[in-house]
């Protein structure tokens, strides 16, 4: 045997392992509707610029593994790194073909080594998950395998951004890795994440239920909050990864990618329209970021999820931003318990990586209610409190109406760190809305009209233009300027170019203790 034999041999090799779990599990993988690992790979990153990692891997000889049939070809998970736009980012994705991606020693020391490397080398990590959960065969060293995984989440939290694909089952031990990172992607009909899977839960509480009404896309995306996008088909999934990572720095020191925006300045006057003046008719404020972001910019994280708050990344004059806004199509705009746990959890993404922060406000306030005040709003409700007053990147505010109570000062107001607050002319900020203040305020007042409706609704407008007018903030400060609404955008273009060297200091210290 010779050089070229040898040579031959390695291509060999790589060839086998290429194949996963052969053709026939191939084939099985597509009939459900999938792709193999490195077919997503394929489709997600830049063409021919993947570099693939430990290819050759594969878990230790034991007795206890005989009763596995097929050779463990990379070991159930392909990991290595390529380009996603021209910009680097490191990947594993668990092949469903060998062992059904579950993860074993071998497999877990894989995934860590891509991680160790994209943390030293600071740059995004992305998992495409497809796991039957821990390889029962190897016992407690799959369990060790995971808790290295997810210490690693958590080291790097914050350091690197960390995407999740889930794009198969991903059960028991195996969801928590996703639930660390900043991002979950699901598929619908294909993904699904529970800690129980039906079966147990039917076993242990006779309680029926099928694995996609359990943990499918939608669950998670609408009802518990766990995944933040839901696509249609993995091809769809693997383009909004291309989408995300456009927005995203590769480390937290690093600006996210700016591109000059040239685009002529709307007037303005859109907003006028899109904003009715009468504080308690509902609008779409997916309207108003439009019309004061660069042009098709805006992409929506937890679309689905506590639809009384908007969140989302999007360029202003070419700087990424992301987005907290009232919606007052739902609930008012109120503040509940999810929609304080979206927006604290989306604030603290974008100042660990150093993307300013823009909140568009028009709220009633935290959402009465004895079920909100039973399961937590206080606590919850903090910590969306905590996540501005934490945050030290650039801070704007924008008051469209509304801005009344505990509501006014969580959202990025001036004693929270605001570095600037706008507000519209027609802006009422106070302790409360009309309705409920005056029976208070005029509660000592004698009634001698003959038309209680008519004086009602003077006191009404008296309590307006005397408390509840943007002039009354501004003159102690909390505001930092009235504008006109069709100088929004040129408004924040200006207040984004002036806080873009900001520094702001904080006591020393090893963390906070956040409300969880």
């Amino acid at each position: 045997m010779d050089m070229y034999d040898k040579i031959t041999e390695l291509y060999e090799k790589r060839k086998q392992i290429k194949l996963g779990g052969g053709e026939e599990r191939i084939r099985k993988q597509h009939e459900k509707g999938k792709l193999t690992a490195r077919e997503r790979i394929k489709v997600l990153l830049d063409k021919q610029s993947f570099v693939e990692i430990n290819p050759f891997m594969k878990q230790r000889v034991c007795s206890s593994c005989n009763s596995i049939a097929v050779d463990s070809n990379g070991e159930g998970v392909v990991t290595g790194y390529g380009k996603v736009n021209g910009r680097s980012i490191y990947l594993f994705a668990q092949d469903f073909t060998v062992y059904g991606g579950a993860l074993g020693e071998m497999h877990a020391k894989k995934i860590t080594a891509v991680m160790d490397l994209a943390a030293k080398n600071r740059i995004p990590i992305v998992g495409l998950i497809d796991s039957g959960g821990a390889r029962i065969q190897e016992g407690v060293s799959s369990l060790d395998g995971y808790g290295q995984v997810f210490y690693r989440n958590v080291k790097y939290s914050g350091l690197i951004p960390q995407i999740s694909v889930i794009m198969g089952p991903s059960a028991g031990g195996a969801v928590y890795s996703p639930a660390l990172t900043d991002f979950i992607i699901m598929v619908k009909q294909t993904s699904q994440m529970f800690i129980t899977g039906p079966k147990v839960i039917e076993k242990a509480t006779g309680e029926q239920i099928a694995g996609e009404e359990l943990g499918g896309a939608s669950i998670h995306n609408k009802q518990s909050g766990n995944a933040h996008f839901q696509t249609n088909t993995e091809e769809e999934a693997l383009e909004t990864v291309r989408q995300l990572i456009h927005y995203l720095p590769a480390f937290d020191q690093e600006k996210a990618e700016d591109i000059a925006n040239y685009c002529e300045l709307s007037n303005g006057s859109d907003l006028i329209e899109i904003v009715p003046f009468d504080s308690r008719s509902p609008y779409d404020v997916k309207k108003v970021i439009n019309n004061i972001v660069d042009s098709g910019s805006f992409f929506e994280v937890h679309q689905h999820f506590a639809k009384n708050i908007v969140v989302g990344f999007a360029k202003i004059n070419g700087q990424t931003v992301g987005m907290i806004c009232n919606q007052p199509k739902y609930l008012a705009g109120g503040l509940d318990i999810n929609s304080s746990d979206k927006a604290a959890r989306f604030i603290r993404f974008c100042d660990a990586f150093d993307i300013a922060l823009v909140t568009i406000e028009d709220v009633t306030g935290f959402i009465p209610g004895i079920k909100q005040e039973h399961d937590g709003i206080i606590r919850h409700g903090a910590k969306l409190l905590y996540a501005y007053a934490e945050a030290t990147v650039p801070k704007v505010t924008v008051i469209l109406r509304k801005a009344y109570g505990g509501a006014f000062v969580a959202l990025n107001s001036k004693s929270l760190g605001a570095d600037i607050v706008y507000a519209w002319p027609n802006a009422e900020i106070a302790v409360m809305g009309a309705e409920g203040a005056v029976p208070i305020m005029f509660a000592n007042e004698v009634d001698t009209s003959h038309d209680p409706d008519q004086l009602q609704a003077e006191k009404i407008r008296t309590y307006l233009q005397r408390f509840a007018n943007p002039y009354e903030a501004a003159s102690l400060g909390m505001v930092d300027d009235i504008i006109d609404p069709r100088d929004t955008r040129l408004k924040l273009i200006e207040a984004l170019e002036m806080l873009q060297n900001k520094t702001e200091d904080r006591p020393s210290k090893k963390h906070g203790n956040i409300p969880l």
